[in-house]
């Protein structure tokens, strides 16, 4: 699982390091169901709790930069969430955020 992380993070950095290069695709989108375990208002992000994403990725635990700022400030710790993952060339975030605080 970490591995897989891993190759997460070292394949979107390479992306960000193409300089003035022509995107290669159309953004990607998938449903994510998660926790919220942590937010960090500083950088806009959750760190969340998600389960396995079919076609993109097993479950983990790691952290999403939040799309709008209504969306982020409607968070809280604990939360169950259902959200769109959003993937590009230009990295990934989330959308579409919804909400059921009675999960906690």
């Amino acid at each position: 699982m970490r591995h897989l992380f891993l190759l997460l993070a070292v394949s979107l950095l390479l992306c960000g390091c193409g300089g003035n290069r022509q995107p290669t695709g159309p953004e990607r989108h998938y449903q994510l169901t998660g926790r919220v375990v942590a937010l960090n208002p500083a950088n806009h992000t959750a760190t969340i709790d998600a389960a396995a994403i079919p076609n993109f990725m097993e479950a983990m635990t790691m952290e999403y930069p939040i799309r709008s700022r209504a969306e982020f400030q409607k968070l809280h710790t604990g939360d169950k969430i259902t959200a769109t993952v959003n993937v590009s060339d230009d990295g990934y975030n989330l959308s579409n955020i919804h909400t059921d605080t009675a999960g906690k």
